[in-house]
């Protein structure tokens, strides 16, 4: 009689215990900043700006201070976070199309939609980061930034942008709205993900802090009263509605009970310096391989599985974010995504290396990737080499200055110069030519 009721119990027993699709793999939300230098958060050491929310993420996490895109712009370097591929590899290396004549090409004429379609076609051979989590069941959203037609075509179940480039989308059309208006769309998909019981994936790219910089009157007037110019003012509030709005999201997934399974993954695109006397972005920054343009910080929490670590001097790359999600979700990460798992920090460690490249704003060569290139990069340990195209090279403004006319290759010890003032490209040869040749194998700038 014991023994009947015994396994009675073990029968009933079995179902109720169980782990669900849901609990045997983690949620993963991954946050993408939009244009903000890596120096602007209280963490990273700014004096002014106050990022309390990211400060946290940032002490909860695994953060590698030293992490870097493959571009200096958002949507090549987007689609290296997606696809884990470079820009030479998944085809984009720029924003819009234009003519070698040097005429902009929009999405909404004729021509413009034709040469968009083979992008898209190319972009979409990849699976990318949605497209294999499909294949264990992840239910997925898409918010924010998305250039590549519309969203589902990548497989998300729920998106904000409808992609239709013959009506003009650009970027991520309805998608920008999120976090400036609220994150109504991010709460009803968290319903649905209860419901269904399955894991989730969140592309969350809001456009901030980008231009158009309108941050709360409160904010801009707390930092107007910290500098003398106003478009900084607006920029340094726009960091920190930015940093209000991230925690908006974690707390929705605290309040939910979700945060003790879902895995946090943060980045920026690229990075940004703030012109003082106008809106737009300083030199050395946006669409520049210069640390200012390509250095973001990387973060990776999941709370009791992943241990808290500020690593300040090991570089890892973005190109690293989607094997560690494909990972994190029991993926097999397909043999083209060249990147490390962010939580082998011993394998990091070893490699010790990372590599971007800077192209000219305007896609000139659908299949011709080499055709607008401009700079590439290498970061080995402490050390940085810049080697600029010779053939499309338009000479950068340096600290308000045109002092590289030549386009000279440009050698920088970050640990001691990490602004990058001071060029040791003619006083350590041996050095720049070994980080040359190491550049070359990895892409020497030619057509695949």
């Amino acid at each position: 009689m014991f023994v009947r009721i015994i396994l009675m119990l073990v029968i009933f027993w079995i179902p109720v215990t169980k782990m669900s699709a849901k609990d045997e793999k983690p949620n993963i939300l991954l946050i993408i900043s939009d244009d903000q230098s890596w120096t602007d958060y209280s963490y990273m050491g700014h004096k002014q700006i106050e990022t309390p929310r990211l400060d946290k993420l940032a002490a909860e996490s695994l953060t590698y201070t030293r992490g870097y895109v493959t571009a200096p712009l958002c949507r090549p370097s987007l689609a290296s976070i997606y696809t884990g591929l470079y820009p030479h590899q998944h085809g984009i290396t720029g924003n819009d199309l234009r003519s070698i004549e040097g005429k902009k090409i929009p999405r909404n004429t004729a021509v413009g939609a034709d040469l968009h379609k083979n992008l898209y076609d190319k972009f979409y051979r990849q699976q990318g980061i949605v497209g294999e989590l499909k294949k264990v069941n992840y239910l997925t959203m898409q918010t924010g930034k998305w250039w590549e037609s519309d969203p589902k075509r990548a497989g998300f179940h729920h998106t904000m942008t409808h992609g239709d480039p013959t009506r003009g989308a650009r970027h991520g059309d309805l998608g920008l709205k999120v976090s400036r208006n609220g994150i109504a769309d991010i709460r009803e998909f968290l319903d649905e993900a209860n419901d269904s019981q399955k894991p989730f994936f969140i592309w969350h790219a809001p456009y901030l802090p980008h231009f158009p910089h309108t941050p709360p009157k409160a904010l801009f007037e707390k930092y107007r009263a910290l500098t003398d110019s106003p478009h900084i003012a607006r920029y340094y509030a726009m960091v920190e509605w930015f940093d209000q709005t991230c925690g908006e999201v974690l707390d929705e997934l605290e309040n939910r009970g979700l945060s003790r399974n879902t895995v946090v993954i943060y980045v920026t695109d690229n990075g940004w310096i703030q012109a003082a006397k106008h809106s737009r972005f300083a030199p050395l920054s946006k669409q520049d391989v210069h640390e200012g343009g390509i250095r973001t910080p990387i973060t990776i929490k999941w709370p009791g599985k992943i241990t808290p670590l500020m690593d300040n001097t090991t570089p890892v790359s973005s190109i690293d974010i989607a094997p560690t999600i494909l990972n994190l979700a029991g993926v097999t990460v397909p043999a083209a995504m060249p990147g490390i798992d962010l939580r082998e920090l011993a394998a990091q460690k070893k490699r010790n290396t990372v590599y971007g490249a800077d192209h000219s704003h305007d896609i000139v060569g659908v299949d011709q990737c080499a055709k607008n290139l401009e700079s590439r990069y290498i970061v080995r340990g402490e050390w940085k080499l810049i080697v600029h195209n010779q053939e499309n090279f338009p000479p950068p403004l340096k600290f308000g200055k045109k002092d590289n006319l030549t386009g000279e290759a440009e050698l920088y010890n970050l640990t001691k110069d990490p602004h990058e003032k001071v060029n040791l490209s003619g006083v350590y040869t041996e050095r720049a030519l070994d980080l040359r040749k190491l550049l070359d194998d990895w892409w020497d700038g030619s057509e695949l």
